[in-house]
């Protein structure tokens, strides 16, 4: 049984503002084996300084990151796109177990296979120490409410 994530490549602006948000709306959900299902089994990943390769290390990896960044809330943002990769901008708000509060922003470079499963993610990401009264991502845990500003509303 082949599995397939829709939309499907190539991309049309459309289709590709689509993707960014189930992609957003997958990570918002901070279930790791939820988000690798989107992934090939031999995803190939760049992660700041870390590498996963296939769903297995994606999990762990994951699991990882959110047992460390939490109150994780992130926005995605298309930056353009052709045939089968997307580009795209990010913010993630979070706090370490310090209380410490975190803006992490980031650009990363996706590349899909014909059934729409992610084989390639590419991040670069910097890490901005902000106060709470800072914080702009304030929305109860899980999937950005629609009428929740994106990155060019809110000035990031």
């Amino acid at each position: 049984m082949t599995e397939s994530r829709p939309p499907l490549p190539p991309f049309t602006r459309d289709t590709a503002i689509q993707k960014v948000r189930l992609a957003e709306d997958g990570w918002n959900s901070r279930d790791p084996a939820r988000v690798a299902l989107a992934y090939t089994v031999d995803s190939k990943w760049r992660n700041r300084a870390e590498f996963p390769v296939g769903r297995e290390q994606i999990v762990e990896f994951l699991t990882r990151k959110w047992r460390r960044e939490l109150e994780y809330r992130l926005i995605k943002e298309l930056w353009t796109f052709a045939d089968n990769r997307i580009a795209v901008r990010f913010a993630y708000e979070w706090h370490d177990d310090s209380g410490n509060w975190y803006r992490s922003y980031g650009n990363e470079n996706w590349e899909f296979d014909a059934a729409g499963l992610m084989q390639v993610r590419c991040a670069s990401i910097n890490d901005l120490a902000i106060t709470a009264a800072e914080r702009k991502f304030h929305w109860p845990p899980g999937r950005r409410p629609d009428d929740h500003p994106g990155l060019s509303e809110l000035g990031l």
